[in-house]
Order: C-alpha cells, then sequence, then structure tokens
C-alpha cells in the first residue's frame, strides 16, 4: 500500500509535490549559498588583512639576552617562513650641508637593517628616489635636511663623536607607525606620531657604528598567511596563542609586537557584521520560503482529509494514515534539500559541510513541519465536528488583542531605545579572543516584521470582512453585474486569500528591503572609496615637493578630465599632537569630489563651507579635538605650523568654526581642515599636495594612465577603482556582487511563488467551481474574470503592503546595522528597477497562473463535474 500511495501522489498530484519540495528546495538553497558566502567573506577579509600588514611580528629582544636563541626559537615554528635582525638607536640630531645652507634637526632614530630586508618585507620600505645599496633617508627627514642621494649627512651620537654617510636613497615607510611602536606598553603609552627624522643604515654599517653603544634589537618577523584560519576571529585567536607561546618558550627574553594580530583584531568585528547580514538577509527568506511551503501543502488540504476519510473508510489503521503522511514528508523533505543543495553549488557559494549540513536539517524540519504535522493532526482527530471546530471562522485571538500592532510598536521603540543608547552591535574587546553580539537589537526589527505579516492579514482580512461594498464597486468595472458574485466568492474564502496575501506582501518585502539595503550598502563602499583616494583620480606630490596651484591649468588640460581642485597638505601641532592639515578652496572642493553631510558634525556639508568661506582663518577639527580642548565655536585656537622659509615650526592663530569626520585623502584620526590661501600666506608657500581629478566616473584607468605621462614621477596617480580594493579592512570593502545577485535573485523567486504558485494552486482546488460556471453558460471573459477576482485583490493589497512594509523594514535594518557603513548613510539608496521587476514579475506570475488553471478548468468541466 505504502508503494501504490507514494505512486498515486506522484501520478495525480505531481504540481502540489514539486510545488511543496520547491519551498523546501528555496529555503535549503538559501541558506546553504548565503553561509558560503559568509565563510567565503571571511576568507576574503582574513586574507586581505594579512596581506596589508607589513612586519607581522616586531620580536624585540630583551636586554642581555642572545638575539640568535630569540631567532633560533622563531625559525622552530614551522609557520614563521623569515626571521631578520633589524637594530634601534637613537641619535640627538642629524646635521647637512646643501646649496649653500646648512640644516640641523632634533632627535632622530637609526636603524640597521640587513640587505634582504626590502625584499623579505617589501611594504615595509618603499623606495621614492634612488636605491637602498647604502645609507638612506625618510622622506621627511629628506625634506628637513634638504639633501637629495649623493649627499652626506651627519650623524651625531651621544657621548661620542658624529659620524658622516653619504646617502643612495630616499624611501618611504608606509607603515612607521607600527614600526616605531613601543612594544610591550599600553596603547595610552604609544608614540603620538612617527619620528620625523629616520636613517636607514645596512647591518654592517650599524654595527660598526654603534658597536659599544647601548642600542636595541628586535627581529622582524613574516609568517605563513596561507595557514591562517579563515575567519579572522579564529585567526586572531591563533596568531596570539601562538605569540604568547614564543614569549613563554624564551622565558622573557622575547616580547613580541604582533601588528598581524592587531590586525585580525580590527577584522574580527567586520566578521560579526557578515554573521549578522546572514541574520538579517538569510533568516527572513528561509522563514518566508518556509511558510510558503505551508501555503503550497495547505492548499490542498481539503483534499488530502477527504482522501484520508475514504482510506479510513476502506480500513486503513490510523497508524498507517500516519506513516503515509510522514514518507509523503520524507519525500517532499529529501528532494527538496537535494535540490536545494545542488542549487546553492550552482550558484557558486563556497561548499561549506557545516552550513550545507544545517541548511539540510532546516530544509528536513520544514518539510516535517509543514507537510507531516498537518496531515497527523488530521488523521488524529476524533471526530467530524473537532475538525469542524479547528476550522471555526471565528475572529484569531491576535487579531482581537491587536498583537500586530503591538509588535510593531515593541519593534520600533526597541531601534529607538537602542539608538539612543548608543550601543554596540558588534564588539571585539582588545585582546578578547571571542566576539560578542548584541543581539537584543535583533529583538526591534524582528517584531516589526512579524508584526507587519499579522497587519496584513488584519488589513486584506478587515477588507473583505467591513468593506464589502468597497470590494463590490471596486470590481463592478471588470465584473460589471457579476460584481456582487465576486464579492461574496472573496468574502467566503477570505481565510485563504489572507495568507495568500500576508505571503506575498512579506515576500515583496523582503525584496524591497534586501534591495534597497544591498543598494544601499553599494552606495557607502563607493563613497567610502571615494573618502579613502579622494577624487576619480588623485595626484599626491612628495613631501617637499614644491609644485603650485597653477599645476592643475595643466592637468585639466589632459583628455578626460572634467575638473581639478588642488589641495594643500601640511602637518600641524594641536598642542603637542601632530595632526595632518589640509588647506582648500571651500567654494571649489566639490567641483572635484563629493562631500556628504555624514562628513561633519552639527552641519551640513554645504553648512560647513560656508562657514569656512565666511572667515579666512576659520579651521574645522575633530571632535576629540573640540573635547580635549573644550572648544567653542569661534575659539582661538593656536597651531604650530613649519614655515617654508625658515623651515622652523611657528605659530599661527586660527579660530574653531565647525567638526569635521572624514574628509576625502585624510586619515580616520584627528586631523584640520582649513582655507587654502590663508595657510599658504602664513607658512609661506602654495606647495600643494593633492590634486584632485573628477572624471565623470568615465575612462577612469584612460585618464589615469594620460595623468601619469604628464606627471612622470614627481607625484604618484591614484585611482577611485584601486581604491575600492584597498579601503582597509572595513567589511564595505568585500564584494558584495555576488551575494546581491543570490539574495535578490531568491527574492524574486519567492515574491513570484507567493504570487503564482500559491494562487494558482489554490484556484485548482477550485477548478470545480470554475466549471460550474462554465456548465452554467459564463463566457469565457465572464470565468477569467471571476477567477481573477481573488489573484487581482491578492496581488494589489498585497503589493501595496508588501512595498511599505520593505521600505519600514529597511529603515530599520539600515539604522540597526549602523556599524557596517563607514561612513554612515545619509539617506536610503532604492532600487527602483528592481523593484518594478520584482512587481511585474510577481503580477505576471498570478495572472499566468490564473490563466491556466482556468483554462483547464474550462477544458476538464465535464469530467470535473463528474468527480473524475
Amino acid at each position: 500500500m505504502t508503494w501504490r500511495w507514494l505512486a498515486g501522489l506522484a501520478r495525480k498530484r505531481p504540481v502540489r509535490l514539486l510545488a511543496t519540495a520547491a519551498g523546501v528546495a528555496i529555503a535549503v538553497s538559501l541558506l546553504a549559498a548565503l553561509g558560503g558566502f559568509v565563510v567565503g567573506s571571511e576568507q576574503t577579509m582574513t586574507d586581505r588583512v594579512a596581506a596589508g600588514v607589513a612586519v607581522d611580528w616586531q620580536v624585540a629582544v630583551a636586554p642581555r639576552h642572545d638575539p640568535a636563541q630569540v631567532v633560533d626559537a622563531l625559525r622552530a615554528d614551522p609557520r614563521t617562513t623569515a626571521a631578520v635582525r633589524v637594530g634601534f638607536a637613537d641619535a640627538p640630531g642629524l646635521h647637512a650641508r646643501s646649496g649653500g645652507t646648512v640644516q640641523d634637526t632634533g632627535a632622530a632614530r637609526v636603524l640597521g637593517l640587513p640587505p634582504t630586508y626590502r625584499a623579505t618585507f617589501p611594504q615595509a620600505v618603499r623606495v621614492l628616489v634612488g636605491n637602498t645599496d647604502g645609507p638612506v633617508v625618510a622622506q621627511q627627514t629628506a625634506a628637513n635636511l634638504h639633501v637629495t642621494p649623493g649627499d652626506t649627512i651627519t650623524i651625531r651620537r651621544a657621548g661620542r663623536p658624529p659620524y658622516q654617510v653619504r646617502i643612495t636613497g630616499v624611501v618611504e615607510l608606509p607603515q612607521a607607525d607600527s614600526l616605531f611602536q613601543r612594544i610591550g606598553a599600553p596603547p595610552q603609552s604609544q608614540p603620538v606620531a612617527p619620528p620625523d627624522n629616520v636613517v636607514l643604515l645596512p647591518t654592517a654599517r650599524f654595527d660598526a657604528v654603534y658597536a659599544g653603544t647601548p642600542v636595541s634589537t628586535q627581529i622582524h618577523v613574516a609568517r605563513d598567511h596561507a595557514a591562517l584560519p579563515h575567519s579572522p576571529d579564529a585567526a586572531f585567536t591563533e596568531e596570539t596563542g601562538a605569540a604568547n607561546n614564543l614569549e613563554v618558550r624564551t622565558s622573557g627574553a622575547a616580547v613580541v609586537g604582533n601588528n598581524l594580530g592587531a590586525a585580525l583584531d580590527a577584522a574580527r568585528e567586520d566578521a560579526g557584521y557578515a554573521r549578522i547580514l546572514f541574520l538579517f538577509l538569510a533568516v527572513p527568506g528561509a522563514v518566508l520560503a518556509a511558510g510558503l511551503t505551508g501555503a503550497v501543502a495547505q492548499a490542498g488540504a481539503e483534499r488530502r482529509r477527504n482522501e484520508q476519510a475514504l482510506l479510513r473508510a476502506r480500513g486503513a489503521a490510523p497508524g498507517r494514515l500516519v506513516r503515509l503522511a510522514l514518507l509523503e514528508a520524507g519525500l517532499v523533505g529529501l528532494v527538496g534539500v537535494l535540490v536545494g543543495l545542488a542549487v546553492a553549488w550552482v550558484t557558486g557559494a563556497t561548499p561549506v559541510l557545516s552550513w550545507d549540513v544545517a541548511a539540510a536539517t532546516v530544509g528536513v524540519g520544514v518539510a516535517a513541519l509543514v507537510v507531516a504535522a498537518p496531515a497527523v493532526r488530521d488523521v488524529r482527530a476524533l471526530a467530524a465536528d473537532q475538525a469542524a471546530r479547528s476550522r471555526s471562522r471565528s475572529r484569531p485571538a491576535w487579531m482581537r488583542y491587536g498583537l500586530d500592532l503591538l509588535l510593531i510598536a515593541a519593534g520600533l521603540v526597541i531601534v529607538r531605545v537602542s539608538g539612543q543608547n548608543k550601543y554596540t552591535l558588534v564588539l571585539a574587546p582588545e585582546g578578547v579572543p571571542t566576539v560578542s553580539v548584541s543581539y537584543w537589537a535583533f529583538l526591534g526589527p524582528t517584531l516589526a516584521w512579524a508584526g507587519a505579516g499579522l497587519l496584513c492579514w488584519r488589513v486584506a482580512d478587515g477588507i473583505l470582512t467591513r468593506g464589502r461594498r468597497l470590494v463590490t464597486a471596486a470590481a463592478r468595472p471588470s465584473l460589471g453585474a457579476l460584481a456582487p458574485t465576486g464579492a461574496s466568492m472573496l468574502r467566503r474564502r477570505r481565510r485563504v486569500i489572507a495568507r495568500s496575501t500576508v505571503l506575498l506582501a512579506l515576500a515583496i518585502a523582503y525584496a524591497c528591503s534586501t534591495a534597497t539595503f544591498n543598494s544601499t550598502y553599494r552606495q557607502q563602499a563607493e563613497v567610502d572609496a571615494q573618502l579613502t583616494n579622494g577624487a576619480d583620480v588623485t595626484v599626491t606630490e612628495p613631501v617637499g615637493a614644491d609644485v603650485p596651484p597653477s599645476y592643475a591649468d595643466r592637468l585639466g588640460q589632459v583628455a578626460g578630465v572634467r575638473s581639478v581642485e588642488p589641495m594643500l597638505h601640511r602637518f600641524a601641532y594641536v598642542g603637542n599632537d601632530l595632526q595632518d592639515l589640509y588647506g582648500i578652496d571651500p567654494t571649489g572642493i566639490t567641483r572635484a569630489t563629493h562631500l556628504q553631510d555624514s562628513y561633519f558634525q552639527q552641519a551640513t556639508a554645504t553648512q560647513a563651507l560656508a562657514g569656512l568661506q565666511a572667515r579666512p582663518d576659520g579651521i574645522l577639527v575633530s571632535a576629540e579635538t573640540v573635547n580635549d580642548f573644550q572648544l567653542s565655536p569661534g575659539d582661538l585656537v593656536r597651531l604650530r605650523i613649519q614655515d617654508a622659509r625658515t623651515h622652523r615650526y611657528v605659530t599661527v592663530p586660527f579660530h574653531y568654526v565647525g567638526i569635521v569626520n572624514e574628509f576625502p585623502t585624510a586619515p580616520k584620526d584627528s586631523f584640520i581642515v582649513a582655507n587654502a590661501d590663508y595657510v599658504a600666506a602664513r607658512t609661506h608657500s602654495d606647495a600643494v599636495g593633492t590634486f584632485l581629478i573628477d572624471t565623470g566616473g568615465r575612462d577612469i584607468t584612460g585618464v589615469a594612465d594620460r595623468v601619469s605621462a604628464v606627471v612622470g614621477t614627481d607625484g604618484s596617480v591614484g585611482t577611485l577603482l584601486q581604491a575600492r580594493g584597498l579601503v582597509g579592512s572595513s567589511l564595505t570593502s568585500v564584494d558584495l556582487s555576488r551575494l546581491t545577485r543570490l539574495e535578490l535573485a531568491f527574492a524574486l523567486l519567492l515574491a513570484m511563488a507567493a504570487g503564482g504558485l500559491v494562487l494558482g494552486l489554490g484556484l485548482a482546488e477550485r477548478q470545480r467551481g470554475i466549471a460550474l460556471i462554465t456548465s452554467l453558460g459564463a463566457s469565457v471573459r465572464q470565468t477569467r474574470r471571476l477567477a481573477a477576482t481573488e489573484p487581482v485583490y491578492v496581488l494589489v493589497v498585497g503589493t501595496v503592503i508588501g512595498l511599505a512594509a520593505g521600505w519600514a523594514l529597511a529603515s530599520l535594518t539600515v539604522t540597526v546595522l549602523t556599524g557596517v557603513f563607514d561612513p554612515p548613510p545619509t539617506s536610503l539608496a532604492v532600487p527602483w528597477t528592481y523593484l518594478a521587476v520584482v512587481v511585474v514579475g510577481a503580477a505576471a506570475s498570478v495572472l499566468a497562473g490564473t490563466v491556466l488553471v482556468t483554462r483547464r478548468a474550462r477544458a476538464r468541466a465535464r469530467d470535473l463535474l463528474r468527480g473524475t
């Protein structure tokens, strides 16, 4: 009997079985695909963060300990790929004589590097001029001493005679902050800024000069990045453990400055947000797919109860019927799981066994919940009156007590309270190996999402219950005299219609909220890249270069360039804090770059620039500076800036006019924005540090190549395209194009399935009624219009509520996930084209299902009336 039952289902109800399995497959494939993306994105973040670290470990050798023993301990670790000794010495000052002038500097740092250092750590030292075959100086040092390759400098020594070296090159130290860190010291005691004067000597020369002199020794270590775990969290834990193990094995002879661990520590928060994205964007889709599966199964509930009654009348025991129901659920679950996993693999998602198993488990659970459970419940019904009572038409309790409105209100209150408390959704405490997630923040959108579904049910049911005249009037232009009949049909089936409306509304809301979030995400990733690079194309002049603003006219003549804006770059002391100072033209800066209101506090971008323009000596400073120095608008601020003539720092008065959080090309920590003309006048130099070039977003690479030909080796050229992949470890640096395509495809599929499949199967169960209308003489046109009454109602009400709910949920999601965006968005980016495709696709699916079912019912009218 078992196999005959399955064969009969496959022969007589193939559409219903396949439709139910399709709902399971959607849930499985969505979870598996997005789970694979989470793993892949974490791997991308780990690889990108590790690749950006110049020196993985800086191991300080304790005084009176042999560096060779530390090197041996390091090389005993199989994940150590290189370990080289670096000497550090302090110099009271430097001296140089060039061009008939004499320059002296303050304290300097002298490093001894082996010949292979630059090849081992290519990101630690970048050659600007000359070569590293001999002594070299840092870029700022060369500017301070006015020296070039071939010049001789004098290095002073405490208590010993000075010595001279002929420099062979000028270099940049891109990660000087970490290079000159105080290893083992707490964060608050770290240097505010790296030293301005640095000399790099070959190890042999360094050892000879500083023999018998107290120096410090570090072992710079390169680690095997390929062996790191895929998750930044796990990689951080492993690297931290390895560093601690080294310190224990060397009995205190080594203290590790774990640069790789620090970078991974910063990325752990982004990895936490990647998992949160999965919860926010995948789980609602899986729940919706489960609801869709349940609706498909429920569409044939009446027929299934009739079939069970027939089997029981023929002597089938309740236990046999339960086993048949479980077998059907198992078949649906198996097919759904296999198809779902196949779809996930086809989409290119990273196969992850744990995620695939979890997704398959969810698929089996959905099949058991929506297929087996209702069938078992029907089998165990003891009498027909019990089933009748279970299908009572009284209003649900949640509707009588207003649960939908309470859920929405509670969700909004939770989101608002969380925002006021400045909660941290993802917290990665320094040195703590685990990342904590504030799941409290999930409660707000979750309650609002559930409340929106129940509200949709209330509206759809209420219109049919209390708005019969309205429904009749709306249907009259299409149905004419049959409008009251159509309204009565809708009212009689209001429970089924309300369920279909809720599914369609939630599917459209899911598509709308997901698409809006992804569009906003892409928008902010572009803003982040624009903020990092400064403009479409950026020309950065080396420190010490004397390039006037008029050079912008030459760059403006390059084909494809729409506008060029020069920006001065200086360094200024605010108290003892050395900060970047940018001089701009407030009236012209926006011609080459985009400034968002979120870049500034207590003012829009337009207001901040207007305030700067109104006061020539005005400055915009960071909120940290305002708090540290207790500044109020208009307060006098004295900065120390280097004078171009004397090369000494002089005091320049400014007045505080506003707060700036972000600015093109500026670092993420404190900086200052001022008027370029005022800065140039007070420093006796209008030398430009950066030229911002606008191309209108067109042919950026081609324009950059042509600009490079003009600039030559006198400056470096960066593009927006390069910045998109170099915005640090922020989650917005991860390419979400594949995730977006997956989510939007699933959202569109869910909307079309909720509209067409559920309604189509519901109409299929009513084929007998359609056949009866046909036999009574209704025309094809009348039959189709009567049959379309229910789908049109569901489509109109579901679409309107779904779009409204989707926009509201997208707003809540972006609010809760503010930490994902850097900087936060000022407005949502709504993908109108995609939303139009979703609505049109759902409508086409609904109408296609209606036409097919109606045509089949009319063709088989006689057989249906006979019950065959």
